[in-house]
């Protein structure tokens, strides 16, 4: 009878753990979806976009006659800044220097106006400001939109009132230089 109580209890563990690796192994084949946790991790970001002509270009101002030295001179520079920034950010300028030089020679950096450009290529928004070159940081835009590749278009201006002024006048010939730093900064 102990024999039988024991044949009977080994059967029955048996079956059961058939049972449940039936059921373990029909659970596992009838599984149809799985989930995985997907991470978009972001970090701040505002860039002056290699692409922008103002790094590392030359605007040329030439006064070769008196009709030169008589008149406003604007340079347009399309794509001058081009700008991503993941914030709202404004665009700032200046000169590195008080003076354009040419050796012990020079000529103040305020003959010199830079005005953002509304229109053509122009997709950078913001409160657009003309600014008089000055060592002091400037704003140029004021409170730019976030973007991917916004564009800026400048205009370099050398006006006839600076010009034709002791400014310019009586300087003796030759290439006179300043480097202009533009700085993008998130609001």
């Amino acid at each position: 009878m102990k024999k039988s109580i024991i044949i009977t209890a080994l059967a029955f563990a048996a079956i059961v753990f058939t049972t449940n690796q039936a059921t373990a192994q029909n659970a596992t084949a009838q599984r149809t979806s799985a989930t995985t946790q997907v991470n978009i991790n972001l970090s701040d970001v505002i860039s002056i976009d290699p692409g922008s002509v103002a790094d590392g270009s030359t605007v040329e101002f030439n006064y070769n006659t008196a009709a030169d030295y008589n008149s406003t001179q604007t340079k347009k520079v399309p794509k001058s800044l081009i700008v991503t920034s993941t914030k709202s950010f404004d665009v700032n300028v200046k000169a590195n220097g008080a003076n354009f030089e040419k050796g012990s020679d020079f000529i103040p950096v305020d003959v010199l106006t830079i005005k953002p450009v509304t229109g053509g290529t122009t997709t950078m928004t913001g409160t657009p400001s003309n600014v008089v070159l000055s060592t002091s940081d400037q704003k140029l835009i004021s409170g730019a939109d976030l973007g991917s590749s916004l564009v800026l278009d400048l205009e370099y201006v050398i006006p006839q009132a600076k010009s034709s002024s002791s400014d310019i006048l009586g300087k003796p010939a030759g290439t006179y230089t300043q480097k202009v730093t533009y700085t993008a900064t998130a609001l």
